[in-house]
């Protein structure tokens, strides 16, 4: 079983964006996001603690300027907490071992999908590709993660 966890070594390596957004609860810029176009078949995870956030088969393009997800990889790893900044009533997502801020979820997302919408920003996630997953210590969610182009 991997040990997911937040490291001071992992955060004084982030960029001032990532850094921003997962330590101080940011929003990058809509659109701008490198993660938002990609449709390679692999997973995500935290990029302070590795902990496996969401896969590839749950991406799905909303629009929004995000990346979106219909649902978790591993709900465990992903912790719902009341945000109530900006004026407004959200649902804020942040990782449960990293601590990291990585968006809100949306109750506008598919319905056939299970209606939510995890609006998550790339800064808070490091992609690790299907071919990859094994030689990292991903390969028990292989299963979840299929051909999305």
């Amino acid at each position: 079983m991997a040990k997911y966890e937040k490291r001071a070594e992992v955060v004084a390596n982030l960029s001032p964006e990532e850094y921003y957004v997962t330590q101080e609860s940011g929003t990058e810029r809509p659109g701008t996001g490198k993660l938002l176009g990609n449709k390679e078949p692999g997973i995500y995870v935290d990029i302070v603690s590795g902990e496996p956030l969401f896969a590839s088969a749950d991406k799905y393009e909303s629009g929004c300027g995000w990346p979106s997800f219909t649902k978790p990889i591993e709900p465990a790893h992903v912790q719902e907490l009341e945000d109530s900044s900006l004026g407004m009533v959200r649902t804020e997502v942040r990782s449960t071992h990293g601590d990291s801020h990585l968006g809100h979820v949306f109750p506008d997302g598919p319905r056939d999908r299970g209606g939510l919408r995890y609006c998550i920003n790339s800064a808070s996630l490091r992609f690790v590709h299907r071919d990859d997953m094994e030689a990292e210590g991903y390969g028990e969610y292989l299963d979840q993660v299929e051909d999305v182009a």
